[in-house]
């Protein structure tokens, strides 16, 4: 089972535990230092391939997995499923070259928290990071208007104009904190609303009311 990350037992000094599974060493090595080098971040594993990522998280789970989509053998988002299927409360930040319409909804719809692309500046990578851990859903700005262009009513599920706007936030990547704050209302309030989202489109997961509102263009 993964660590609790809400537990400050669970980690040293509050620190965020990352695993990285990239196949090219050099961008591999070099977000390990990037890392490294930030207060409060630590990389405790990096694997070339999902099927060693698989064995290692199981073995040693982190809180963040960092993971790309073309791997050799098994690809990215497969291997996510597996792990996610060992280690349930292990967040998944993508960061690949694939800007693809299917590959963000495949992603979204196995579990990934947010999706970025290589082209990301290292500050932003960092920032998506505690912003993931915090229970965000970060995207680089191409995949976030992506999302927003993406949008339109639906008769399939009706949703009101206040959801309407909480869900488009959560697929721009905010916060609950940070959509709390854009709509004037309280962070119960925003919990109060996605509880109703999740229920009128009958999921149960942040990251599968994302892919169900692109897949549906409920919004």
């Amino acid at each position: 089972m993964a660590k609790n990350k809400h537990n400050a037992a669970t980690s040293v000094a509050g620190t965020i535990e990352i695993s990285i599974v990239e196949d090219d060493a050099i961008i591999r090595e070099s977000l390990a230092i990037l890392i490294n080098g930030t207060p409060g971040l630590k990389c405790i594993s990096s694997y070339s391939n999902a099927e060693t990522a698989i064995k290692g998280t199981l073995e040693n789970p982190p809180d963040i997995v960092l993971l790309d989509i073309t791997l050799p053998g098994m690809n990215g988002i497969d291997g996510m499923r597996k792990i996610r299927s060992e280690n349930p409360e292990i967040d998944f930040l993508i960061l690949t070259i694939h800007e693809d319409r299917d590959l963000v909804f495949d992603a979204l719809c196995a579990g990934a928290s947010g999706y970025l692309v290589k082209d990301t500046p290292s500050g932003e990578i960092l920032e998506s990071i505690h912003d993931c851990y915090r229970g965000g859903a970060p995207m680089s700005s191409k995949i976030a208007r992506m999302v927003v262009n993406s949008f339109h009513v639906s008769p399939k599920v009706s949703l009101t104009d206040r959801e309407k706007q909480v869900l488009a936030n959560l697929c721009e990547g905010k916060t609950y904190k940070m959509i709390a704050a854009a709509l004037f209302v309280s962070e119960g309030t925003v919990h109060f609303h996605i509880k109703n989202i999740y229920k009128k489109l009958e999921v149960n997961s942040k990251s599968e009311a994302v892919a169900k509102a692109l897949t549906e263009k409920l919004v």
